[in-house]
């Protein structure tokens, strides 16, 4: 892996971006894990104006705190980042306590509603300021097993690692320097109460997710271990079952001789 040539890449990348959408700059969500922490690295790389925005809604104090400890030390490096801490813990509650019972009943309801209000507050700032929200999904998340909200951590402008596996995340967050803390970070989403990690949500690590997605790619004739079947079985599960997401919405084409 090119470490200083991919972060090259997706640098120019971004600053191509954003001149040709006539934007200002970047507003990065920031939650203590690594996808955010190298995101938002990688914006204020480019030295152009970027908003990290800690965006806590019953986030757990150690999480919270890394991000904090990540941004402060993006701003010391870099003139061009500011910062914001936005609790939105009584919003939230205000917004849950509002709906019908049935509603805030359904946990999983709930903890998407958390993702969607931070969403909608990322685009509040970023048009009150002319910025682009940029999302912070890593590939297989992204394409291989569809886990984000949709329109929540998935509502965004621009996507400068959704074609980095995790494991690659990782390696480049350590090239640049990010704390071996956070890039070492067991992944959590935060959308539950105690929320337990990404692997413990699915079933499977991501590096086993990645090798599921290889393999799927290549289709390959290799002898399976039981354990492969199981992490296969889980990749095909949520691939099967998150299309919705990860493919474009589907649109009804109206025939012409019906217009």
């Amino acid at each position: 892996m090119k470490y200083q040539a991919i972060a090259d890449y997706i640098q120019n990348w971004l600053h191509d971006y954003k001149q040709n959408a006539h934007c200002k700059g970047f507003v990065v969500g920031v939650s203590g894990g690594v996808d955010s922490a190298l995101v938002s690295t990688l914006c204020a790389r480019t030295e152009l104006p970027t908003l990290l925005v800690s965006l806590p809604i019953h986030q757990n104090s150690q999480e919270h705190n890394r991000a904090i400890s990540h941004v402060n030390w993006l701003k010391e490096k870099h003139p061009c980042v500011e910062s914001l801490n936005i609790d939105l813990t009584e919003s939230f509650e205000s917004l849950k306590n509002s709906l019908p019972q049935t509603a805030q009943d359904h946990a999983l309801s709930m903890a998407n509603t958390r993702a969607r209000l931070r969403m909608t507050t990322l685009y509040a700032l970023a048009g009150s300021r002319n910025l682009l929200v940029v999302g912070t999904g890593n590939k297989v998340e992204d394409f291989g097993i569809g886990f984000f909200t949709k329109y929540g951590d998935g509502g965004v402008d621009i996507s400068p690692i959704a074609d980095l596996y995790k494991s690659e995340v990782r390696k480049l967050a350590h090239y640049l320097g990010v704390h071996q803390d956070l890039a070492n970070a067991v992944s959590i989403d935060g959308l539950f109460a105690n929320s337990p990690s990404d692997e413990m949500q699915i079933g499977a690590s991501y590096d086993e997710l990645e090798w599921a997605m290889a393999y799927e790619k290549t289709q390959s004739q290799q002898v399976l271990s039981e354990r492969e079947k199981i992490v296969l079985n889980i990749y095909n599960t949520r691939n099967k079952a998150n299309k919705h997401k990860i493919e474009p919405i589907p649109v009804c084409i109206i025939p012409r001789e019906l217009l």
